[in-house]
């Protein structure tokens, strides 16, 4: 239950940030997906250095947050979907800078989010 009600709060959320994105932001480059699952990366960065650092986190809370909410927020179902048009309308360049980008910067994303909390 605790799984299903962060990923619905994730789901929400996500579709919240895509329509704003649908509305206000006219680009070929899928830039809700990118920004939520960039930053999707980084808050499960932070969740786990949270963990990492002591029992801050119940085993429950980071599940919630995690695959809950983290999972709800993030999805690479609509990323390979967006990736797969930006080809079908020959926009190669885009292709390449979206599934690059999202890579190394989800990977960044995930290791700023651990390095953040290894500092304080």
């Amino acid at each position: 239950m605790i799984v299903g009600l962060g990923g619905f709060i994730g789901t929400v959320a996500r579709f919240l940030i895509s329509r704003y994105f649908q509305v206000n932001v006219a680009s070929v480059f899928p830039w809700s997906t990118f920004l939520v699952n960039i930053v999707g990366c980084l808050l499960i960065g932070i969740i786990y250095g949270i963990s990492e650092k002591g029992d801050f986190l119940s085993p429950e809370i980071r599940l919630f947050l995690t695959v809950g909410i983290c999972g709800g927020f993030t999805t690479f179902s609509t990323f390979s979907n967006d990736a797969y048009m930006l080809i079908r309308q020959d926009e190669w360049f885009r292709f390449a800078l979206y599934a690059s980008l999202s890579f190394f910067l989800g990977l960044m994303a995930v290791y700023a989010g651990r390095f953040i909390i290894k500092l304080i």
